[in-house]
């Protein structure tokens, strides 16, 4: 595909700088970039990189310094505009053609919206409901009395339990398991007995669950991610767990049973909660924090136990002076003894 410099201003709704009949043939990295390709710059502080790259043009912000030789697409969010140049040129394809494969299982009572693909294998259980235009790929369980909505997209290996229920417009990677049974079990004598985990999971509209993520059923009630939520891969979302609008959160990050989670929350990878707790809207956790406490809306917490980033962040340079410390402290240690000797001569 070739564009010109003008033709992917207005798809992506930015401005041309320069020569607006440039013609462009593809997306790349600034590292990566030849002549005839577009890519971009978010941060002004990198903008040292446009001269050293070979890429006939750049998406960058209005506030950006532009050197008079190349030529720019202006945009207020360079990133999100740089996703929509992308899609110009790599738009989505169908994964397989709308239908239901004739290897597929669906069981009685359930209702198939309009334009829905079942791919090969795929398993749907009793009394179901799926939307229009959905999309569910090969090797899918779906267990009874589970609701998809419209213009979903299920990827193979997926497994959704019983009860479960998704909005509009989700998305769910390989390997996603929604309404496992949450862990949960009452110790009687030398044996723990199971407790029955009757609740279920609700997805709401465009939330986006990655590959190998779980997601427990409530043992009463409801796990809720709500809308716009996105989940990186390999997370464990714990029984009756709320997961708050517009929240990200990296891989490999656990959340033990009862954990709230407010809106707009970035969590980074390999965090971990010991449930029962809030955190609160507009939050960040940085990775590798073990939080132990609720966190208050708009703060930063860092580090195991994790707390307020700033104190962390002097714990931390206090540890790379600990070394210093020890030595200064055995020295005076070992002056004190021999002041003790002297007086007591």
């Amino acid at each position: 595909m070739t564009f010109t410099l003008r033709e992917i201003a207005e798809a992506v709704g930015g401005t041309v700088i320069g020569d607006e009949t440039l013609k462009i043939t593809g997306v790349a990295k600034i590292e990566e970039a030849v002549k005839g390709t577009l890519t971009f710059l978010a941060n002004p502080k990198y903008a040292k990189h446009i001269s050293e790259s070979e890429a006939s043009a750049f998406i960058v912000s209005p506030d950006m310094d532009k050197s008079k030789d190349r030529a720019y697409v202006e945009a207020a969010n360079p990133y999100y505009a740089f996703m929509k140049a992308v899609t110009l040129f790599h738009p989505p394809k169908p994964y397989l053609e709308p239908g239901i494969h004739p290897t597929s299982l669906i069981g009685e009572g359930t209702e198939i919206g309009a334009n829905v693909t079942v791919g090969p294998c795929t398993v749907i259980g009793k009394r179901c409901r799926i939307g229009d235009n959905t999309v569910i790929l090969a090797h899918v369980d779906v267990y009874d009395d589970v609701i998809i909505g419209r213009d979903c997209l299920i990827h193979s290996r997926v497994c959704i339990r019983e009860q479960v229920s998704l909005g509009d417009r989700v998305v769910l990677q390989n390997g996603v398991v929604l309404g496992s049974d949450g862990f949960g079990f009452a110790k009687e004598g030398e044996r723990y007995h199971k407790i029955p985990q009757v609740g279920t999971v609700v997805v709401e509209d465009d939330v986006e669950i990655g590959a190998n993520t779980t997601v427990d059923r409530a043992t009463l009630g409801e796990t809720r991610i709500e809308r716009g939520a996105k989940l990186d891969n390999l997370i464990q979302i714990g029984h009756n767990c709320t997961i708050g609008s517009n929240t990200v959160i990296a891989g490999q990050s656990g959340l033990s049973g009862s954990t709230h989670v407010g809106k707009d929350v970035m969590i980074g990878g390999q965090v971990g909660f010991a449930g029962h707790m809030r955190v609160g809207d507009g939050a960040v956790v940085a990775a590798k924090s073990g939080v132990s406490k609720s966190v208050p809306d708009r703060m930063m917490f860092s580090g195991i136990p994790a707390r307020n980033h700033r104190d962390e962040l002097h714990i931390q340079a206090s540890l790379i002076r600990l070394p210093g410390i020890v030595k200064d402290i055995l020295s005076l240690k070992k002056e004190i003894t021999a002041l003790k000797k002297r007086v007591e001569k």
